[in-house]
């Protein structure tokens, strides 16, 4: 398994080597991949409970992960990240990976997977297009068992720099002026782009079509379901759980590095809260999600969903949106 770590050194080094924007950008035509493992069943456990993953898929009071039932939509997501970050701190990658803001994400489950099964994971990017606000990165992860694609998600990372007018053919529907960018050095940057601040993130390189850019409702109108307070600790907690480190989700004063007045919690995690708190997560098979602006901690947040269950969102209570998105069920 790649050091994250070690990615995020490696991405302050290289990234003001890098400039966006530059004419005959390509992406690296390169595949990273790990080889199939089962999922670690004590690291699983501790995922779900930060989460709010309680329902089947862990033996109850033991810590330990039933091998019977598959892991989070999320989890696969989370244990490639490591390897997305190598892949985009690469030198042949051509965006500063100090800078991006993670605007999207899409995760489609093609047949459930479970715990015990070996599982193949791959990154690439899949996409480089000219954006409003600078340039888009689509980024992919795939997962296989015995060689057949069982999942798979999609991340769109911005790298924001000045256009001409008229330049690009994305409509920026996650990252409105006057919304908060979520600073970083390289892990999960979440949100709309605030001039100035510096976010990062990744997956990896080159191969099949990208899925449709999503575009999650921005209604702020959903009908309340629950009311989460989170704690000032909740990015140590997923950190440790994930093993996404970024400084800026760790204490208020590295955050303050990056101009965050405290830490913020990690979008990775709102995404996987959203979907424990919707219910019956093994049977969601696809969600998007759209990054808005990030959760300031500790705060107070209410997660909102329509009655069908299909559209969500996570709002403070001024009705300020952090994270706007859609769920497919199973039949």
């Amino acid at each position: 398994m790649p050091s994250l770590s070690a990615s995020l050194v490696r991405g302050a080094v290289t990234s003001p080597f890098k400039r966006a924007g530059r004419d005959g950008a390509t992406l690296p035509a390169v595949r990273l991949t790990l080889p199939a493992a089962p999922v670690a069943p004590g690291p699983l456990a501790t995922y779900r409970r930060i989460c709010g993953f309680t329902g089947p898929g862990s033996t109850a009071g033991s810590g330990r992960e039933a091998t019977g039932h598959p892991p989070p939509l999320t989890y696969p997501h989370v244990l490639a990240f490591p390897l997305a970050m190598r892949l985009m701190t690469g030198r042949a990658f051509p965006l500063p990976v100090v800078g991006l803001v993670h605007t999207w994400i899409e995760i489609t489950r093609h047949r459930t997977a479970y715990i015990d099964e070996p599982l193949e994971l791959t990154v690439y990017a899949a996409e480089l297009a000219p954006h409003r606000r600078g340039t888009e990165v689509t980024m992919a992860t795939e997962a296989r068992v015995a060689g057949t694609l069982v999942w798979e998600s999609r991340s769109g990372y911005l790298s924001r720099h000045a256009t001409a007018p008229g330049a690009g053919t994305d409509a920026d529907t996650q990252a409105g002026p006057g919304t908060d960018a979520e600073a970083a050095t390289g892990t999960d940057a979440e949100a709309g782009a605030r001039d100035g601040a510096a976010a990062g993130a990744g997956a990896g390189g080159g191969g099949r079509s990208p899925a449709v850019r999503p575009s999650p409702p921005a209604t702020g109108g959903l009908p309340p379901v629950a009311e989460w307070r989170l704690p000032g600790d909740l990015g140590r907690r997923y950190g440790a759980a994930s093993g996404d480190r970024n400084p800026i989700h760790l204490y208020p004063l590295t955050a303050r590095l990056f101009g965050f007045p405290r830490a913020i919690a990690h979008g990775m995690w709102t995404v996987a809260r959203c979907l424990a708190e919707a219910g019956e997560p093994e049977r969601i098979r696809h969600v998007r999600a759209g990054f808005r602006a990030p959760v300031l901690l500790p705060a107070t947040v209410t997660y909102a969903a329509d009655a069908a269950g299909g559209a969500f969102e996570l709002r403070d209570g001024g009705g300020r949106l952090h994270l706007t998105g859609t769920i497919t069920r199973d039949a």
